[in-house]
């Protein structure tokens, strides 16, 4: 694959954030890279151009169907002064396990991590220095072809778009808060629930705000069936201490199957850390927490890495896990996954890919 470069000019050049504000998803860089498919012909024209408004039809597809699917991953300034992508690979199988469940077309891995590499190089210099930033990056897909009727597209675009990015959560690494949506539901069995696409997210919003107003940063959502296990956060998986064995559900097809996800397990494991992928009730994690068998619990995803949880709030009761603080695991495995995202630890996974 041949990636056309066509840089910006001075005046086309977006004003760099401060870089104590940086935030996460406040900004873009310069370039984003774009690639069209045609049924009968396969994609083409990969390209590198300029950050700008896309262009579609009133009728697009995607704008009608939800034929769409996103993934996020991260690049960072390396200790020895390279740049790095965190599990670019896994990413690049996600996108196309999303893919597959929204019948779209898919990409040639290491076309995927090209297109990735292409455009971190061209905005290398936007990638923060200051500590516990970084560069995300969003590679996307949607339906492009102009008709209405549901069936699939004959026309797509891929692209990919990145920015600088601070902590995810306002309260950085502490404790947050998470609220259970016992009357709603995220995903059912038989659905798209393990695919990342935009149709997953926008039908939780009314729950996510709600929660938000009550003073909680996330929901945990249960099964749809008896809304009594734990699935996910709304924008994480969930981990827990249960005495000394930590556990997280199952993927069963609801659950997002997430790399950071991955990366914990692995390192848990490597620790020889009891773990366990099980179903996980709703009552035995408040039991737990009231009677001390839960330690600890936190959340995991590409955006924040790892995030302890403070406290879960089940209807009007606000349930404290341990003593609220940050417990000894979650930092434990932040502390190294992020020493190994950043260069400052040695990578024995492999999960660095360096862009020269």
């Amino acid at each position: 694959m041949n990636v056309q470069v066509t840089r910006c000019t001075p005046d086309q050049s977006r004003p760099r954030p401060d870089p104590n504000d940086i935030g996460f998803g406040r900004h873009a860089s310069d370039h984003m890279f774009l690639m069209e498919y045609k049924e009968g012909r396969g994609w083409y024209d990969p390209r590198i151009e300029p950050y700008r408004p896309l262009e579609l039809d009133p009728a697009a597809m995607v704008l009608h169907y939800n034929q769409q699917i996103f993934d996020g991953l991260k690049a960072y300034n390396l200790a020895d002064g390279n740049i790095g992508l965190f599990r670019i690979d896994r990413h690049a199988d996600r996108i196309n396990l999303s893919a597959d469940r929204l019948m779209m077309p898919r990409i040639e891995p290491d076309q995927i991590v090209l297109a990735i590499e292409s455009l971190v190089r061209v905005d290398r210099d936007w990638i923060p220095d200051a500590p516990g930033t970084s560069l995300y990056i969003r590679p996307t897909m949607i339906a492009t072809e102009p008709a209405l009727g549901v069936r699939v597209s004959r026309r797509y675009l891929f692209y990919v778009i990145a920015g600088p990015a601070g902590a995810y959560y306002p309260e950085g690494f502490n404790p947050t808060r998470i609220y259970v949506a016992n009357e709603n539901i995220r995903a059912a069995k038989g659905g798209a629930g393990e695919a990342k696409t935009s149709g997953n997210y926008a039908p939780t919003l009314y729950v996510s705000q709600d929660a938000v107003d009550r003073g909680y940063s996330q929901v945990l959502w249960l099964d749809a069936k008896e809304l009594k296990y734990v699935e996910e956060v709304g924008t994480s998986n969930i981990f827990f201490v249960l005495d000394n064995q930590l556990v997280t559900p199952p993927l069963e097809g609801t659950i997002l199957p997430g790399v950071t996800r991955d990366s914990v397990l692995q390192l848990a494991r490597s620790w020889n850390l009891d773990v366990v992928e099980r179903p996980v009730s709703i009552d035995e994690v408040l039991e737990g927490c009231r009677n001390g068998v839960v330690r600890e619990a936190f959340a995991s995803g590409t955006a924040a890495v790892v995030s302890p949880i403070g406290q879960i709030g089940y209807d009007d009761e606000d349930v404290t896990i341990s003593d609220g603080t940050t417990g000894p695991l979650s930092k434990r495995l932040y502390g190294e996954i992020t020493a190994i995202q950043y260069g400052r630890k040695p990578d024995p996974f492999g999960w660095i890919t360096r862009v020269d």
